[in-house]
């Protein structure tokens, strides 16, 4: 009788396991990955005197052509009237996302705007068992190796971005713009994830635009000046870098904010090597006895062969950077 009741209670413990598993797995693929949520934080970053600036972080859309309600949300932040859109990659989930996309931002015509690619805006989303994905953090940056043919429509996107809105592609460039009297001196990468960042020519880009910075201070007079690093996958050597080429602020996505997180525990995994407490949101990155202002965003999408979120909603931000005092 002991062993009956014993495994009674044993099926039973199973049973309601089984059923919390089932609850979450529900709420985690029908509810929570399409709760949109507007984040926002403060950033002192600005020199002393200067005016504040927004700047609205997108990132990790994994834009599918039936996703008319994530496209909505989007376009919807316009309302916000940032003074900088800061794009951090993957808008691509689907080989027919682009228009999604483009109805998506296409109230951001006129905001100065600055992006980067993921992964996913070259390579469709590929079937794979997701589940790995929470066995640990990928390799570090130098996988996993893609498919040899790129199969979606960049050069779309490109045009898009910079023809029709304006922005500035800062795939292994650099670039600047200038709001409200500060000037934002700005370098980026292409994907980390799939060793497509050369890191090795930032140098000489910077030194370049830092030639150009010092003849615009003597030719019209002293400007503030912020340096923001922007790249999708945040791997330490990235970081690491940008710190070393005078990063104020670095943008970053890739992680999803861990996708499946633990309540008081926080995201699993990654992705990255990344340390798990700086998977989303704003901290600061130190390096080489200097630090800088970190913001990596939760995204806003997940793989369609992986659409579930858990504790961890789908999120763009509002940065308002401010002075330093």
């Amino acid at each position: 009788m002991a062993r009956s009741s014993g495994g009674r209670g044993a099926g039973v413990a199973l049973s309601a396991l089984a059923f919390t598993g089932a609850a979450a797995f529900a709420w985690g693929s029908l509810v929570e990955r399409r709760l949109f949520t507007l984040r926002r934080e403060t950033v002192p970053v600005l020199p002393t005197g200067a005016e504040p600036v927004t700047i609205l972080h997108l990132s990790d859309l994994h834009m599918a052509p039936w996703q008319h309600d994530k496209q909505a949300w989007v376009r919807s932040l316009a309302l916000l009237k940032p003074d900088l859109i800061v794009d951090t990659g993957d808008n691509l989930g689907h080989e027919d996302g682009i228009p999604g996309v483009e109805r998506a931002f296409a109230e951001f015509g006129g905001i100065p705007g600055l992006y980067v690619h993921g992964s996913n805006d070259y390579y469709g989303p590929m079937r794979k068992n997701w589940l790995r994905y929470l066995t640990g953090p990928s390799s570090a940056g130098r996988g996993p190796k893609p498919p040899k043919i790129r199969n979606l429509d960049t050069g779309r996107l490109d045009r898009f971005f910079a023809d029709a809105l304006g922005w500035q592609n800062l795939n292994n460039a650099v670039g600047s713009v200038t709001v409200k009297g500060t000037r934002f001196d700005v370098f980026g990468v292409d994907d980390p994830h799939i060793a497509a960042d050369r890191l090795d020519l930032l140098t000489g880009l910077l030194d370049n635009q830092q030639d150009d910075e010092t003849l615009e201070t003597t030719d019209a007079g002293l400007r503030h000046v912020v340096h923001i690093g922007v790249v999708h996958a945040p791997y330490q050597r990235v970081l690491n870098s940008f710190i070393n080429h005078g990063a104020d602020l670095i943008l970053a996505g890739h992680t999803h904010g861990g996708q499946v997180c633990i309540p008081g525990y926080g995201a699993l995994v990654t992705n990255c090597d990344i340390p798990r407490a700086q998977v989303k949101g704003l901290s600061l990155w130190r390096h080489a006895l200097r630090s800088a202002f970190l913001h990596v965003s939760g995204g806003l999408g997940t793989s369609i062969y992986a659409p579930v979120r858990f504790a961890c909603r789908p999120e763009a931000t509002l940065l308002t950077l401010v002075a330093r005092d």
